[in-house]
């Protein structure tokens, strides 16, 4: 009996309760965030970056058609994608779109031009991978590079 009224009277049990209970929380709460982290690391690794090759990659202003290979990390061409081109520090007179074929290669009909003064500029590419597929662009592709004279 006597332990009973001691265990009554003992306040003490109940003063780091709320602390380890915040500790154990923010434990909790750090641990989930790093494994959701590896579980969409995991799943980013089934995602396969595509990349473009333009040929010629180096043109001079004014209107020309160039071929566009979109490719996988290892070069195997990838068709029914679509090729996008806009102007980045070359212009263009708005956007131009093409699909590859199956061979993985787009046409596209450019006319890039130079600011005055300006020796050259580039060309940006981004590529929309077929529909249903594991591809991804998401990182930069190889730009044209367009050279005056």
């Amino acid at each position: 009996m006597r332990r009973i009224q001691r265990f009554r009277s003992d306040t003490r049990g109940i003063e780091g309760l709320p602390v380890r209970l915040v500790i154990a929380l923010v434990v909790g709460v750090a641990s989930l965030s790093v494994m959701m982290n590896m579980i969409s690391g995991i799943s980013g690794l089934a995602v396969i970056e595509l990349d473009v090759h333009p040929e010629p990659e180096v043109v001079g202003p004014g209107e020309q058609t160039i071929e566009v290979s979109v490719v996988d990390p290892d070069g195997q061409t990838v068709s029914d994608a679509t090729v996008i081109a806009r102007g980045g520090s070359a212009r263009l007179d708005g956007v131009e779109t093409a699909t590859t074929d199956q061979n993985g290669v787009a046409e596209l009909r450019l006319t890039p031009e130079l600011r005055p003064n300006q020796g050259d500029g580039t060309i940006e590419f981004e590529v929309k991978p077929p529909a249903g597929s594991e591809y991804a662009d998401e990182r930069g592709n190889t730009a044209l590079l367009v050279v005056s004279g």
